[in-house]
C-alpha cells in the first residue's frame, strides 16, 4: 500500500512540479524553494521504486 501510495504521489509530481532538468538548472545556482522540490522529487522517487 506504501508503495501504491508514492507510485501515484510520484504521478502528480510529475504533472504539478516543475522539472529542473529539462532547464537545466545548475544545482549549485539553485534556490532554497529549488532544492527543496528537487530532494522532495527524490524521496518520492525513491519510495516509489523501494
Amino acid at each position: 500500500m506504501k508503495k501504491a501510495f508514492f507510485k501515484a504521489l510520484a504521478k502528480l509530481n510529475k504533472v504539478l512540479l516543475p522539472s529542473f532538468t529539462k532547464q537545466r538548472l545548475d544545482v549549485s545556482k539553485a534556490k532554497k524553494w529549488q532544492l527543496a522540490i528537487i530532494g522532495w522529487r527524490a524521496y518520492v522517487t525513491k519510495n516509489a521504486l523501494d
